[in-house]
């Protein structure tokens, strides 16, 4: 072989890999929606990428995650949604039913997987919960559907109490629900409830007003995400009333509410990442059923239940997940 024909070979052997690195498809794309802010969220992120890592996706590694947050304003939901779509996002990771609606209308092509407190179906993001159908499935934990157990919980640490309130946002569509399992419960243990609604930081204020005018003992808060948002006003507002209060999640109990009882919303993250990393290894969406909750936690705040003069049985906190004293 002459010597110029072998360099030739040689230059040529060299610049092939480099080539074929170069046509290498980039690395997946997940989008990541959500109403609220970072800040408030940081347990839930860590569940989600501790989610992917065990499904064998490293953010930063072999996947990228694109965070969108609303910031509390719902209405950049669709223009969020709308962006993941224009930058190809491989799979859309949509928090609380708002942010999972606007994704759904946004694309009927790009896999979209949801974590939410409520019912899908009625929510109209999937046709069942067996068999999703379309371009969406996810984990529900059904925050709303334990108005009953929370309310027997609240009695078991006041036994005595006969008016319960019931805070619900109006505009959430499963309001209606949540208060009338509230209402079935009360009147099974001969009590009854006072119905308070809140769409607005003033209209939170005016409902404790209206709980010292109805002489209610104890409070239980319904699972929304603009209740949730405000768990900080609705807790020191409870703890300046003396009014005891029931969650559906654990971190409105560590700013000083008494207790939550529900689903764990770092599980359901878990188990949605789970799912996105099923999609982006070639499964369907239409076919993975929606996941329903399998970890539920009880959380008793000690130090409050000392300021509102309640004395908690050691019984009742060995019930507990976890207890902050």
């Amino acid at each position: 072989m002459r010597r110029r024909e072998f360099i030739a070979l040689v230059g040529g052997a060299t610049v092939w890999p480099l080539t074929t690195r170069a046509q290498q498809p980039a690395i997946p794309v997940i989008g990541f929606m959500h109403p609220s802010t970072a800040e408030r969220n940081q347990e839930v992120i860590a569940a989600f990428e501790e989610g992917l890592r065990n499904v064998g996706y490293v953010a930063g590694r072999n996947v990228k995650i694109e965070y969108r947050w609303a910031n509390d304003n719902y209405d950049r939901l669709p223009e969020l949604a709308q962006d993941l779509v224009k930058g190809k996002a491989s799979v859309i990771l949509a928090a609380t039913p708002v942010a999972a609606l606007a994704a759904k209308r946004a694309t009927d092509s790009i896999p979209i997987v949801f974590t939410i407190g409520s019912d899908p179906v009625k929510d109209g993001l999937v046709a069942s919960l067996g068999r999703p159908g379309g371009n969406i499935t996810g984990t529900t934990f059904f925050a709303d559907l334990l108005s009953a157990k929370r309310l027997e919980l609240l009695r078991v640490l006041m036994p005595n109490s006969t008016v319960f309130g019931v805070l619900v946002n109006p505009k959430n569509a499963n309001a209606e629900l949540e208060t009338n399992d509230a209402n079935q419960a009360a009147r099974s243990m001969g009590a009854q409830t006072v119905l308070l609604s809140a769409t607005t930081e003033p209209e939170i204020s005016e409902s404790f007003l209206q709980l010292r005018q109805q002489h209610t003992d104890a409070l239980l808060i319904a699972s929304d995400a603009f209740l949730n948002l405000h768990a900080d006003q609705i807790t020191k507002l409870a703890i300046e009333n003396n009014v005891p209060t029931c969650f559906s999640f654990r971190e409105p109990v560590l700013l000083g509410g008494l207790m939550s009882y529900g689903a764990s919303r770092p599980d359901s993250y878990r188990r949605a990442a789970n799912y996105v990393g099923r999609i982006l290894n070639g499964e369907k969406a239409a076919d993975l059923p929606v996941q329903q909750p399998t970890k539920f936690e009880f959380v008793l705040n000690l130090k409050t239940a000392k300021g509102l003069g309640l004395t908690i049985p050691h019984s009742v906190q060995l019930l507990a997940d976890e207890v902050i004293e």
